[in-house]
């Protein structure tokens, strides 16, 4: 064959193969990955629709095995309406007709056929498919059917505050709170024309074949909120809200090695998909990173970490407890006013709960340092960075003060406020070897163009020597197998690390400031197993009642219940030998 002839075969089989592949990119693009807006055009032709149906992506919690539920999606169903000019004269029998297949009101359906001057008026939305072919065969003049669609929550009320709800803002549905708002640009759907022919649309805009960019925005979420799990957190603080007459409760489990978090709840909660009939709007926001408050004793983990961080203590440094000191013209006092004497060493500082032992450690670091380490190592009173809306950075404005007595409060948790998820990350430090962790609950991003991305955090900073992480871990080990609630709730084949927090309200400025005798938040958190921990719950209570006094009282038992449920559900391996665990019993 002649070089030229081979050279122009070449070329031919060239633009075969170039355009097959453009060919079967655009199917491909057509069929895969718009083959759902082909299912609606398809149904378009039994029954009416509005022109650019609503549409939105799609939420999913992921089980522990990595199976996806869906937590927010589309529903579809039908408006039925009626044109009051064309309709029969005979009402009644229309009214029967249609009642037979739906119920509807007869006051209200005869008052809308009444309005002969009126050409549409509804009569019954979210209809499903098999009732409207149903009222479709009546075939009653004047009687419509058209298709809409609504964001609809499967699990109704099962993590509200994080998921948040899609709502009317200036006549446009968008996303409200939670998820739906901060994730709204990657879950809201542009309108598009489906009214194209297949093949029209198939050698149309070639140029687009391989890189179709109306899609590259455009995605589903996967959470790392695991539904079982969040709905077993939910069931443990409503318990506390009934139990203890709470004004609110809420809690967080995370993973602490990487800020993932497998369940976020809050009570009072709402149903996302009758959000409307909430009374109190208040109630949508997220109160676990947009509500600041004062902490209590689970500070003094992070000042006791701090000072054996730094050096200036051990878990074995003693120091002599009167009971109460005085700073700057202010007498502060453990929670009994009892003084544990001379020799009283850091560990009985955490299993007691000492204000002054606290305050002792900050004696021993110094102001400026001590300020160091709780807002730039822990980064108390920061954002952390998660993907919710409107968290909210703490008041931390006694950390800039002259005067020792603030330094001395703010080591016991009072003083300064902040979120309940920037205390979660803070604490999490502890448990993840001394380095900080971003808390996160989206886990990637499905895009229709059927790219996957990973949501990534922010890079984790060894903001405590892992020697330190590990020493304050033993320490607080300790603290569950022999003071909470006098050791009996110590799971003897596993260890945890646990510490309450009991905080008196502070009192505005108007009703005289200070702090209420008879009003607290109660903190519980703990990560287990200990010393390779796969877990951390935070959880707190505002304002219970019918007696309850101390954290010890109120959240103990649900964390324990929250720690046996995860060590079960997620088949934990017991992390200590028959001889550690006889020992634990025996401190019983």
């Amino acid at each position: 064959m002649p070089k030229d002839a081979r050279m122009r075969l070449r070329i031919i089989v060239l633009l075969v193969l170039l355009f097959g592949a453009l060919f079967i990119g655009r199917l491909y693009n057509l069929q895969i990955v718009h083959s759902s807006e082909f299912v609606e055009e398809a149904k378009k032709q039994y029954i009416a629709t509005v022109p650019n149906i609503y549409n939105r992506g799609t939420i999913y919690f992921k089980e522990k095995d990595g199976k996806l539920t869906t937590a927010a999606t589309v529903n579809e169903g039908y408006v039925i309406s009626i044109n009051p000019t064309v309709l029969p004269d005979d009402k009644e029998k229309v009214y029967l007709a249609l009642s037979s297949v739906i119920p509807i009101d007869r006051e209200t359906f005869m008052e809308k056929a009444g309005k002969t001057d009126d050409t549409y008026e509804e009569i019954a939305t979210r209809i499903p498919e098999d009732k409207t072919i149903l009222i479709k065969d009546l075939d009653i003049p004047g009687l419509q059917a058209f298709r809409e669609a609504w964001r609809y929550y499967p699990g109704g009320s099962l993590a509200a505050h994080v998921l948040g709800f899609v709502g009317y803002k200036d006549n446009i549905l968008t996303g409200r709170y939670g998820l739906e708002s901060y994730y709204n640009d990657t879950l809201f759907r542009k309108g598009q024309n489906l009214y194209v022919n297949f093949f029209a649309e198939l050698f149309t805009n070639l140029s687009e074949t391989v890189f179709d960019r109306s899609t590259e925005d455009e995605g589903n979420l996967v959470l790392t909120i695991e539904p079982t799990v969040q709905g077993y957190l939910e069931k443990e603080i409503q318990g506390v809200m009934e139990k203890w007459n709470s004004d609110q409760t809420g809690g967080v489990i995370m993973d602490p090695k990487t800020g993932a978090i497998y369940a976020m709840a809050v009570s009072p909660a709402f149903d996302l998909n009758e959000y409307g009939k909430v009374k109190d709007q208040g109630y949508y926001a997220n109160p676990v990173v947009q509500d600041v408050r004062e902490m209590g004793s689970i500070v003094k983990p992070l000042t006791m970490a701090a000072g054996l961080d730094a050096g200036v203590v051990t878990a074995g440094t003693t120091y002599n407890d009167t009971g109460s000191v005085t700073l700057n013209g202010r007498t502060f006092s453990n929670y009994d006013g009892r003084g544990r004497g001379p020799g009283t060493p850091m560990q009985r500082v955490l299993n007691d709960s000492l204000n002054t032992g606290a305050a002792f450690v900050v004696s021993k670091l110094g102001n400026e340092r001590f300020a160091d380490y709780m807002e730039n190592k822990f980064h108390l009173g920061d954002e952390t960075g998660i993907d919710l809306p409107g968290e909210r950075q703490g008041l931390m404005s006694n950390m800039d003060s002259t005067r020792d007595i603030e330094y001395a409060t703010a080591s016991f948790g009072q003083g300064f406020a902040v979120t309940p998820i920037n205390m979660s990350a803070a604490l999490a430090t502890l448990a993840n070897g001394g380095m900080t962790v971003t808390p996160h609950v989206a886990d990637e991003i499905r895009y229709e163009s059927g790219r996957v991305k990973k949501v990534t955090q922010n890079p984790q900073e060894q903001v405590l020597k892992k020697e330190s992480a590990d020493e304050i871990t033993r320490m607080l080990v300790t603290v569950v197998d022999k003071a909470l609630l006098g050791g009996t709730v110590a799971i003897p084949e596993y260890s945890i690390a646990a510490k309450t927090g009991t905080a008196q309200l502070a009192r505005p400025r108007e009703l005289g400031g200070g702090y209420y005798d008879d009003r607290y938040l109660h903190t519980f958190f703990g990560y287990f197993p200990a010393y390779d921990p796969k877990f951390i719950i935070f959880m707190y209570t505002y304002q219970p009642k019918n007696g309850a006094t101390f954290a010890s009282h109120t959240l103990t038992m649900p964390f324990i219940r929250l720690t046996k449920f995860l060590l079960n559900y997620y088949h934990i391996p017991p992390d200590r030998d028959l001889d550690a665990a006889k020992a634990v019993t025996l401190l019983r």
